[in-house]
């Protein structure tokens, strides 16, 4: 392969562009690419470079439109006229519900749909005619959302598998988990950095904590204006051997937290890129700290990757007081579009104690700010006032995700606690590991062993790959002649592959994602081929330098 036609300037230019911008400079080169090498089995671009998935969970949907055209049948009941309909009734849902199956056998997922709801009844010990006319008039879309921050049937059976998939099915004794369901993790992130800045409890310049590589928004939105805190990192720099790396955090990076002018620390878990579920012993090293050295260090943990890794345990259940919890629906569903998630947090919590500690003048600050809500402002819990401050308070009366999608949230819930649940979560665990295994295949790279990989990314670390390979001499000769973003250059223009570089995420500047998620299996060989295709052109240019 020849050296890329972009130059070094313009790339060490591009390469401050946040990854997922950057990925556009490396989409337009494999698109051309592409374009020349029309008619070729190789003519198709390989994007592996956004983690948006390839699958879609079929039934939960079946039982979603079903309910659908079930609820249209109740309102068309009470209320028919040229195309209109009237709200569904609550009085005798129940019976009217199982009269409706009986006769509609044929109908694509009214068995999920029925098998979801008495799974509720069962589980959550729901009146069965209260909880299908929330269904029912949700999924219609009729009404505003109330309670604003989440149904109440909805609410309980979130947490259920909140429960069963993030904490093992042990949730912490007698600390409720509250619920708000929000547009995405997205909109969860977005959410909680401004009403923690909008209660006083951050402010600008303050010290924070991110455990790197991360997902990059949480690099980039502290850098804002709007809030410039001072960043600590907390490294996973480990290796497992010269030239592998581990990927998992020292016991000295974690030590960072120990000092009490780290207010808040951000996590993705399982990791993004790394793609590792946080280890038992940091969660441990990190509890112990805030028992002993910062008991006030609130805790955002992003764990949208965590039904990826089985026996996976959020950190939210050994810090249930200090921590907020963002969790997605997105990846693990295929529902991307959809834009579902839920922020969670326990009820006894140090965030809603720090306000109550605040001072006169900013506890009078904020019964202004949320005094035409209640005439007790003081009261209001700190996860209510993340619903407040999504609509600037003002609007809170018309506040909360849509219906239909929370009840989508709801199916996608019941039907992971059934079997066929179940099963589809281990059909995703093996399609990645599979997609893994060819990526490596292909590419002769060596990763360290870690049975808590959820393996929805890889970040491959290329300048360890050549000491590993070459020895010292051949890292440093790539490190001395080449941008770090070099290899991404060359595999888009000249094999129309779109990987994203790992440096945008906090890591190894001479690292890259790879998103196993995305493209179908034998993509990931191909992808490896050509990863080892570039390595030995680097090698063949080191040789000749010699």
């Amino acid at each position: 392969m020849a050296k890329p036609s972009v130059s070094r300037e313009e790339m060490q230019r591009l390469s401050s562009l946040s990854p997922f911008e950057l990925k556009g400079a490396f989409i337009a080169l494999a698109e051309k690419y592409a374009e020349g090498q029309k008619g070729k089995s190789t003519a198709h671009m390989l994007n592996a470079g956004r983690g948006n998935p390839n699958w879609i969970a079929t039934t939960p949907r079946e039982a979603f439109y079903a309910l659908g055209y079930y609820a249209l049948t109740e309102s068309r009941r009470v209320w028919t006229a040229d195309n209109l309909g009237g709200m569904p009734e609550r009085e005798g849902i129940s019976g009217r519900f199982d009269a409706w199956v009986r006769s509609h056998p044929e109908l694509p997922g009214v068995e999920m749909l029925k098998d979801c709801v008495d799974l509720a009844v069962q589980r959550f010990g729901f009146d069965r005619d209260a909880w299908l006319h929330e269904l029912t008039d949700s999924v219609i879309g009729d009404n505003y959302p109330v309670p604003d921050r989440i149904l109440t049937h909805t609410e309980q059976v979130i947490r259920g598998y909140l429960h069963d998939e993030l904490m093992q099915g042990k949730p912490p004794a007698g600390n409720q988990l509250d619920l708000f369901a929000t547009e995405g993790g997205t909109a969860a992130m977005c959410y909680i950095f401004d009403s923690l800045m909008k209660n006083g409890l951050l402010h600008k310049g303050d010290k924070i904590a991110l455990m790197t590589p991360v997902f990059t928004p949480y690099i980039e939105i502290p850098e804002l204006e709007d809030y410039e805190f001072d960043v600590v990192t907390v490294s996973a720099n480990k290796f497992a051997e010269t030239g592998v790396r581990e990927w998992r955090y020292p016991t000295e990076e974690v030590a960072k937290l120990e000092d009490p002018a780290v207010k808040l620390l951000c996590l993705v878990n399982p990791s993004n890129p790394p793609s590792l579920a946080l280890s038992q012993r940091v969660a441990d090293q990190i509890k112990q700290i805030v028992a002993t050295k910062n008991p006030n260090l609130i805790v955002v943990t992003d764990d949208v990757y965590a039904t990826f890794v089985n026996g996976f345990r959020t950190i939210a259940t050994d810090l249930p007081r200090n921590t907020l919890l963002v969790y997605s629906y997105s990846k693990h569903y295929g529902a991307t579009g959809h834009r579902l998630g839920v922020i969670g947090l326990h009820r006894d919590n140090v965030i809603d104690d720090a306000i109550a500690a605040l001072g006169p003048d900013e506890k009078a600050r904020l019964d202004k700010r949320y005094g035409t809500l209640t005439l007790e402002p003081e009261k209001i819990r700190f996860i209510d006032r993340l619903v407040a401050d999504s609509r600037q308070v003002a609007l809170n009366h018309t506040a909360g995700l849509s219906l239909p999608q929370q009840v989508q949230m709801v199916l996608f819930s019941l039907f992971d606690l059934l079997p066929e649940g179940q099963d589809y979560k281990d059909k995703l665990q093996e399609i990645v590991r599979r997609r893994l295994d060819l990526l490596l295949e292909g590419s002769d790279m060596k990763i360290a062993e870690d049975s808590a990989r959820a393996g929805y990314y890889i970040e491959l670390d290329l300048l360890a790959e050549a000491e590993r390979v070459g020895g010292q001499s051949f890292a440093d000769y790539l490190r001395s002649n080449y941008v770090p973003t070099e290899p991404l250059f060359r595999l888009a223009e000249q094999t129309g592959v779109v990987l994203l570089n790992g440096g945008g995420f906090d890591g190894p500047e001479w690292s890259v994602r790879v998103s196993l998620a995305n493209l179908d299996d034998l993509d990931y060989l191909k992808i490896g081929h050509h990863l080892k295709e570039i390595f030995a052109d680097y090698r063949r240019e080191w040789e000749q330098s010699k």
